[in-house]
């Protein structure tokens, strides 16, 4: 049984519990208000926006050293919402990992809406977690609990897959913002 440290305690922060208490893992959720608890999990999910991260950083980094740090951001420029903020070449995760080097960071759960991860599905399809991360042992870790809860988990690769998966996440934002799509679908991954 894997216990979860979750930061952030929004709408996403919500969805990632529930998912992880249905797969029988135990879960903390710590808000803003809780900077002096310090974090217990052996995974940590960072369900905050991206403009939040380095305060996050700055207040836990030390007590984030060796366990597994998932970042679920999309570095969207808020102001105009019509661009990523990361470097062409660079993510959001990459600077996260490289802010914290005794850390095993991954990115997942940025291409999914809350309310897929809530019904388990996307239109008919399951909801996948897209994993992307350097540390194989991490990965595999995050998957298991991503699968105990009723989702499919799928490996996407290295650390740099990140850049792949924030415009992934990206487009599918725009296309809800736009009413395009709706705020309970996304994209869905046939296996």
């Amino acid at each position: 049984m894997a216990h979860v440290s979750i930061i952030g305690t929004g709408t996403m922060g919500q969805a990632i519990a529930g998912l992880v208490t249905k797969g029988g893992n135990t879960v903390e959720l710590l808000g803003r208000g809780d900077a002096d608890t310090p974090v217990t999990g052996d995974v940590v999910v960072l369900a905050v926006y991206y403009g939040a991260v380095a305060d996050v950083i700055a207040q836990r980094g030390a007590q984030l050293a060796g366990k597994v740090v998932v970042d679920i951001t999309n570095p969207v420029d808020v102001e105009t919402f019509d661009s990523l903020v990361v470097p062409a070449d660079g993510s959001a995760t990459a600077e996260i990992a490289a802010a914290l080097p005794q850390s095993r960071v991954v990115k997942a759960f940025n291409t999914t809406f809350a309310a897929t991860l809530a019904s388990g599905t996307v239109g008919e399809q399951p909801t996948t977690v897209l994993i992307a991360g350097d540390d194989t042992d991490a990965k595999s870790e995050l998957a298991a609990i991503v699968t105990a809860g009723g989702l499919r988990a799928i490996d996407a690769g290295s650390l740099r897959r990140a850049r792949e998966l924030e415009a992934l996440g990206f487009l599918q934002i725009g296309l809800a913002a736009g009413e395009k799509i709706a705020w309970t679908g996304g994209f869905a991954v046939a296996a």
